[in-house]
């Protein structure tokens, strides 16, 4: 039974057993060892040590050899510039040099390139353990309107619960802005957009596949005005923000010069400093940046591997912490980090934080937290998802130990960070297993591969 052993199906009752470690994340962060874990349709019924409840089942899984945690949740991602990654010419820059140059590229984006990036970023993420993902689409080149419902599509046919942005931008740099023309849009067209994007996908359900949320870029791409009316509707429609903020010592400097604000002041006039917020990197913050962010209930997307990329600083996570912040991981943009792997973000989360705080400043679990329930605290689905509990989502991944890299390893939750983990031998999302042995249970999916390479060729070497 050590891979899985099908009985009859029987109401959807999925067990598994034996598990060597089930590690919980819940209030208590109980890790039970020897589990069993039961899944009755879409959520998880019940957990614990001993003998594990009786049959029939659909199916019985052994977990030796296993650890098992939640599914991760990626709070920050582009999932478009998957097909972008180490681009000559950009891999070297810091952000408004790697902004100005890839917008060349980026500009030639379509539907097809939409959608199959979304796919491939997304396999990425689910082989990794990662079960919930949002994502940041913000770039719209002119008659491509439609982008955000391609990468909606991919993502169900996936079957990773997805929660997309609608991103945008309206200040070029005719305007004072960053990006070219060709690629922002107007405010009518963001708002009109944003509000049928809304009408159409939007599930405030619980253990909802797909939840929508706004999300101007940054404050170098968008107006005042479409802060605030962003804001507006999103709170009409009960939706969460979203955005970039504090990022790099270039951004901080170009809010003086154009609104004589520093970020975090910038955010707050603009009536974003709100618990309905959450913000991606906030490296460069002060003592009372943090203080007033987790006053607010502004929650954080970490997004360690980016910020090494390009250089742009180490976030203050655990002052962050400390403060009551809400902080999940995000892998961010494939072309600022060149991976969509979060289990290894989680790995760079625990090195970056030791390397500017001490070897004390974030455990394994701690990093953990942050991709799981951290990342389900952020997009306020912590009732939901983000540990292991009867009544919530049944998603979960298992890790199998007797990988060559868990060799030798004597507290295996620990491992899974310390180890160099990659890949998972099972996910399951929404009560689905979507990978099992490490591959993909659609193998159809892995034909998005080499189609990718070929978009990715043409946009890159042809410059768009």
């Amino acid at each position: 039974m050590r891979d899985g052993v099908t009985a009859r199906p029987s109401h959807g009752r999925i067990l598994f057993r034996d598990v060597d470690v089930i590690a919980t994340f819940d209030a208590a962060r109980r890790e039970l060892r020897g589990g069993w874990l039961l899944v009755e349709g879409n959520r998880i019924a019940a957990l614990g040590e001993g003998p594990p409840p009786a049959g029939p089942f659909a199916e019985v899984v052994s977990g030796r050899d296993r650890v098992m945690i939640p599914g991760m949740v990626n709070t920050h991602h582009h999932l478009y510039q998957t097909l972008f990654r180490a681009v000559p010419g950009a891999a070297d820059k810091e952000l408004f040099d790697w902004l100005l140059f890839l917008y060349e590229v980026w500009r030639g984006i379509d539907e097809d390139a939409v959608r199959t990036s979304a796919i491939v970023g997304c396999l990425e993420l689910l082989l990794s353990g990662c079960t919930t993902t949002t994502d940041h689409l913000y770039l719209f080149p002119r008659g491509k309107e439609k982008l955000t419902d391609a990468e909606i599509e991919a993502a169900r046919e996936v079957g990773i619960r997805f929660h997309p942005t609608r991103g945008s931008m309206s200040l070029s740099r005719e305007e004072g802005g960053l990006p070219p023309p060709d690629v922002v849009q107007t405010e009518e067209e963001i708002l009109r957009d944003s509000e049928r994007i809304l009408a159409r996908w939007h599930d405030p359900a619980f253990g909802a596949m797909v939840r929508i949320a706004l999300a101007p870029c940054s404050p170098f791409s968008v107006t005042r005005e479409l802060m605030r009316d962003t804001a507006a509707l999103a709170r009409e429609r009960g939706v969460l923000l979203h955005t970039h903020l504090a990022e790099t010592t270039d951004e901080e400097e170009f809010c003086l010069a154009k609104f004589g604000l520093r970020p975090v002041d910038y955010l707050e006039s603009v009536g974003w400093l709100a618990g309905d917020v959450w913000l991606a990197h906030l490296v460069h913050l002060s003592p009372d940046d943090i203080q007033r962010l987790a006053g607010a209930g502004v929650g954080m997307a970490h997004c360690p591997s980016s910020n090494m990329i390009l250089g742009s600083g180490i976030a203050p996570v655990p002052a962050a912490l400390a403060a009551g912040m809400a902080v999940g991981l995000g892998v961010d943009g494939s072309a600022s980090n060149d991976a969509s792997n979060m289990i290894r973000e989680a790995r760079q989360a625990m090195l970056l934080a030791r390397v500017r705080y001490g070897a004390g400043a974030m455990t394994a679990r701690q990093a953990l937290e942050l991709a799981t329930v951290g990342g389900a605290r952020v997009l306020h689905r912590a009732d939901e998802l983000g540990s292991l509990e009867p009544g919530k989502c049944a998603d979960l991944s298992l890790w199998d130990l007797s990988a060559l890299e868990f060799a030798g390893a004597a507290d295996p939750v620990a491992a899974l960070v310390h180890c160099g983990a990659q890949y998972a031998d099972l996910v399951m999302v929404n009560g689905e297993v979507r990978v099992r042995r490490g591959r993909l249970v659609d193998e159809r999916l892995y034909e998005f591969v080499p189609h990718q390479r070929a978009i990715g060729q043409k946009l890159v070497g042809g410059g768009g």
